[in-house]
């Protein structure tokens, strides 16, 4: 199977250097403001340590995922515990349809669909107790200090990179750092930006700075995101996004005296409203969808676990989609096992005026063996291949994707993940020639 592959580079030589600037300078602009603040803050950070312990709600990401420790409390075993890491799903409606990939949406770390959605945390109290008020006609001790919980704390700063070609002239690359805030109530607001680039034959290359402001909080046992931007682009008009997700525990999550989760169910409901990033002949034609629907997340035993999820698509040239994604994994030890069934229909083809995959009848089923483990203290690599077939318009072909990705602990607070995979699933129509996708993926963690 023959297909190119460029370096991000040499994607465009005439202008994609001289804006890629731009891009890093807005980028470092926010690094340096985040850290401004949070060197602000750091006279008041012992204050805040009571409430350090706090975990982001959606947790079951493909990253490292944490549960409040005050959160065991509710459960049979009081242990704080932590759950191993959810690896990036090789046959997910993301890997088929780019506008899907977490870090184009909501940083649940990241943004997710495939990810199981997160584990419930109990209301927390985190006002500290009122103290009593002296007299009027005494005054408090000069020597004593009053401890204050600072209005905002900066949490975590994390980078999602995206690099994805293919052998039919088509790149896209996404460069997006989120900064992320806790308050004092323990909600959790984030601030993302970025700079993406897109590029196909045919087509004019595009641009596009993506600025979001979004709010993760509680209410009762049901843990709410929202998040609104717009995306600016170089030669189109501005767009607005929106995000919405939902997660509510249907049983309280199970763990072991060594803080293992033993089972847990959880449903989700998304919403999201933007641009469709597919690529640079889809933005062209500024194409916009609303997506909405169902997760649900099933943690039958230790080593048993079940995603579905469902996605009804609403595009603004008047086409319309179903997509629906299951996946079935057992591990071994450091190895696993997994069976994924992937459907997908729109209404009207509409690739040839629109831009995007708009198959009417696809489908995508395979197995997965993976192994997972580490090589030294501070790095940890998963391997993974997946077979098997793919139907499109009745035609069948196989269907094969193979991923390696490699964890890096730099420090105490900085970790660092890279994954390279190549996949024959088709995003695009391409005749009677196979199609060979090439996609490199990062992410850079720092926890403050």
């Amino acid at each position: 199977m023959v297909y190119s592959f460029r370096p991000y580079l040499f994607v465009s030589p005439y202008s994609l250097y001289a804006v890629f600037l731009l891009g890093c300078l807005q980028i470092q602009l926010g690094v340096i403001c985040s850290v401004g603040i949070w060197i602000l803050s750091e006279a008041k950070l012992q204050a805040a340590q009571a409430h350090q312990t706090w975990q982001s709600p959606l947790g079951l990401t493909k990253q490292v995922t944490t549960i409040n420790p005050e959160s065991a409390e509710q459960y049979s075993k009081p242990l704080p515990y932590r759950l191993k890491s959810t690896p990036i799903l090789l046959a997910a409606p993301e890997n088929f349809n780019p506008d899907l990939r977490l870090p184009r949406s909501l940083p649940e770390a990241p943004q997710q669909n495939s990810s199981p959605p997160s584990l419930p945390e109990p209301p927390q109290n985190s006002s500290p107790p009122s103290l009593p008020k002296p007299p009027q006609n005494s005054s408090p001790p000069t020597t004593a200090t009053e401890a204050k919980t600072p209005n905002a704390v900066l949490e975590s700063i994390h980078t999602d990179y995206h690099y994805e070609t293919d052998n039919f002239g088509q790149t896209n690359f996404f460069l997006e750092p989120t900064v992320q805030f806790r308050l004092r109530n323990g909600n959790k607001i984030f601030f993302k930006t970025g700079f993406n680039f897109f590029e196909k034959r045919g087509v004019e290359s595009i641009t596009n700075f993506p600025l979001q402001v979004g709010w993760q909080g509680k209410i009762g046992q049901v843990t709410l995101q929202t998040a609104a931007g717009v995306d600016v682009f170089n030669r189109l008009p501005t767009a607005i996004n929106l995000n919405v997700k939902v997660d509510a525990p249907i049983s309280p999550p199970r763990v072991s005296s060594s803080g293992r989760l033993l089972s847990a169910v959880i449903i989700s409901g998304n919403l999201q409203q933007g641009p469709y990033k597919s690529n640079a002949r889809t933005l062209d034609n500024q194409i916009t969808a609303w997506r909405f629907g169902p997760d649900l997340y099933w943690q039958i035993d230790r080593n048993t676990s079940l995603f579905s999820s469902l996605r009804l698509g609403s595009y603004n040239d008047g086409n319309s989609e179903v997509q629906s994604f299951s996946r079935l994994e057992r591990k071994f030890g450091q190895f696993s096992l997994a069976a994924n069934l992937f459907t997908w229909s729109y209404d009207r083809d509409l690739e040839r005026t629109s831009g995007y995959f708009s198959p009417p009848d696809f489908l995508v089923y395979n197995g997965e063996v993976a192994w997972e483990g580490d090589i030294t203290q501070f790095l940890r690599c998963r391997l993974a291949a997946n077979l098997g077939r793919q139907r499109l318009k009745g035609e069948f072909d196989n269907a094969n994707t193979y991923q390696t990705r490699c964890t890096v602990k730099l420090s105490p607070s900085i970790e660092a993940d890279l994954s390279y995979s190549f996949s024959n699933v088709r995003n695009q129509e391409t005749g009677g020639s196979a199609y060979g996708g090439n996609s490199f993926t990062g992410q850079l963690r720092v926890k403050f």
